[in-house]
């Protein structure tokens, strides 16, 4: 499921003997979850600058949606510098509109494409005119996630801003420096294409690091272990989610 403020939806629903990785992740996202005792919740999920590691849980319906760069901080009504590697109630931004959108989910019995249809409609209703500083985010969000992305001056630049600017308006809108955006967009590329390289040195040059040991350097930073050992299998210990 896409639209113009939903970028994925993903469905995590899983048992207790499954694993949870999550890695960085530059987005926004809305997860709804409901337990095994038929209660559920609503909550947002900020940008994440390091990956976690988690033992599963029975969650009968765990959907994700991820937002699409620069829709977040007008649905939200907060600076997404706040949410950062943070799990907030939804209530706590929306107060009882995010409840009552809580218990109508809820009340769907675990209907996935349902819940996904009424997401998506809460979030349309709270949508306002266009903005040009979510504009401009949205468009540097992009040009931040290519593999070679332009300098911060040349973005800024054509772009028609100053870099000051640009930074506070990633920090409003993405919760990141320009910096921290691009490292984890290029964390993210390696990872979707681990599997499919023939090697870690082919795959650092194919996603725009300088070399292996640069990229061997990022993933300890970021996944807690070496890109070898997260491509075996061989994670940190796994915390209680």
């Amino acid at each position: 499921m896409t639209s113009a403020l939903i970028e994925e939806a993903h469905d995590l629903s899983g048992r207790a003997d499954e694993r949870l990785v999550h890695v960085p992740d530059t987005a926004t996202a809305l997860v709804f979850r409901t337990r095994a005792d038929g209660r559920g919740d609503l909550v947002v999920v900020g940008p994440r600058t390091r990956a976690a590691y988690f033992a599963g849980k029975d969650l009968p319906v765990c959907l994700r949606v991820r937002l699409r760069p620069g829709t977040a901080r007008p649905l939200l009504g907060v600076p997404i510098s706040a949410l950062v590697d943070r799990v907030t109630p939804l209530a706590d931004l929306w107060g009882d509109a995010a409840v009552r959108l809580e218990r109508r989910l809820t009340r769907l019995d675990g209907d996935r494409p349902l819940i996904l249809h009424q997401l998506e409609a809460a979030l349309a209703a709270r949508t306002r005119g266009p903005d040009a500083r979510d504009g401009l985010v949205g468009a540097a969000a992009a040009a931040l996630a290519a593999r070679r992305p332009e300098r911060l001056s040349d973005l800024a630049r054509r772009m028609g801003v100053s870099e000051r600017h640009l930074r506070d308006l990633l920090a409003e809108g993405a919760g990141l420096t320009p910096k921290a955006f691009a490292r984890i967009a290029r964390l993210r590329d390696a990872l979707a294409h681990g599997g499919r390289s023939p090697g870690l040195a082919q795959l650092a040059a194919a996603t725009g690091y300088y070399d292996q040991s640069h990229m061997t350097a990022e993933f300890r930073s970021m996944m807690g272990v070496p890109p070898g050992a997260f491509f075996a299998g061989r994670l940190p210990t796994l915390q209680r989610c």
